[in-house]
């Protein structure tokens, strides 16, 4: 069965690049229209020349790490589509310092793009998401299952993404559905980083993260986080919410 998004609104955080530009490229194919973030105006107008999507995708550049500009990304997303139906909140940072070598900074880094951006981007899409009976699909982590031997504020602030979820799923009910998926090991600039700057290089790095997803013994491709979030967003799953779902090829149940 084919998911059809004609009509939808979609704002779509970090989707310049990674997993996000993944989810992006899998709604404009599903027909909707997509509002897609950047951290700068200049990363966000080089994503939308190289999607070529026309007025199907427009942009809401700006920091997630800053509240007024969540608030502004999620008002230039809802003008220019004219209301949002769904929202993902996919835009995150890692830093692999253990916790001896974390100061205030990488704290505040991590902390403020991957849990606060996620709470106060859904403060602001909640007027337009009520209109529309929208939904939210959360993008957290395996980590946030799963311990690190470097990065635990990573992992702390993806496990507050799950907590979110739990709580918006109740506080938004039943106007908003709000969901969660949790990637394994995704091939993307943050996990080819993670490869080089523990293993040497990427190949080395994805042989030994491959590994780790215990059924599928590979890392995963950005589509396949992409299908699972387009299935939340849909129809289909018109009676999922507050769901976790894990797509790791079977790292968590090793």
């Amino acid at each position: 069965m084919q998911i059809d998004f004609t009509g939808r609104n979609v704002l779509v955080t970090g989707g310049t690049r990674g997993i996000g530009r993944g989810i992006v490229e899998a709604f404009l194919e599903a027909g909707a229209r997509v509002a897609v973030n950047g951290s700068s105006r200049e990363s966000t107008d080089k994503a939308l020349g190289e999607l070529a999507a026309g007025d199907q995708a427009v942009d809401a550049p700006g920091s997630v790490a800053r509240s007024a500009d969540c608030r502004a990304i999620v008002e230039a997303a809802a003008a220019a589509l004219g209301g949002l139906d769904v929202v993902v909140n996919n835009a995150g940072v890692y830093e692999g310092f253990k916790t001896e070598e974390t100061d205030d900074e990488a704290w505040d880094k991590v902390i403020d793009t991957n849990l606060k951006g996620v709470f106060f981007v859904t403060k602001y899409a909640v007027p337009h998401l009520r209109k529309s009976k929208g939904n939210i699909v959360n993008l957290s982590s395996v980590n946030a299952m799963v311990g690190l031997s470097a990065g635990a504020p990573y992992g702390a602030s993806k496990a507050g993404v799950i907590s979110l979820t739990r709580n918006h799923s109740i506080e938004f009910a039943p106007d908003i559905r709000v969901n969660a998926v949790c990637p394994g090991a995704i091939d993307s600039d943050m996990l080819r980083y993670l490869a080089v700057s523990k293993w040497g290089s990427v190949e080395a790095g994805y042989k030994v993260l491959g590994q780790g997803a215990a059924a599928m013994k590979r890392v995963g491709e950005t589509r396949e986080i992409a299908g699972p979030v387009l299935y939340l967003a849909s129809d289909l799953a018109s009676f999922v919410t507050g769901s976790i779902h894990v797509v790791d090829g079977g790292e968590v149940v090793d």
